[in-house]
């Protein structure tokens, strides 16, 4: 029985004693971000492209129909003199 009481208050004081620690703070290291340099000198221009093939001639339009009315022509106005 004696055991028992022993081992039991042995776990009790773990316990407690677990409880009144202190949490570890870990602070990060900060890391370093490389800058980039200057920019080297520029490469040598490349070569021209090829052109591009001709497109297909479009269809003949049809023939549009007769007129069946008055034509009016609107000319616009005169613009003033400049002075």
């Amino acid at each position: 029985m004696k055991k028992v009481f022993i081992a039991a208050t042995f776990v009790a004081v773990a316990a407690l004693s677990a409880c009144d620690r202190n949490p570890t703070v870990v602070v990060p290291t900060p890391v370093a971000v490389p800058v980039p340099g200057p920019a080297g000198p520029s490469g040598a221009t490349g070569a021209t492209g090829s052109t591009g093939s001709t497109g297909s001639t479009g269809s003949t339009g049809s023939t549009g129909s007769s007129g069946t009315g008055t034509t009016v022509i609107v000319t616009p106005p005169t613009p003033p003199a400049s002075s």
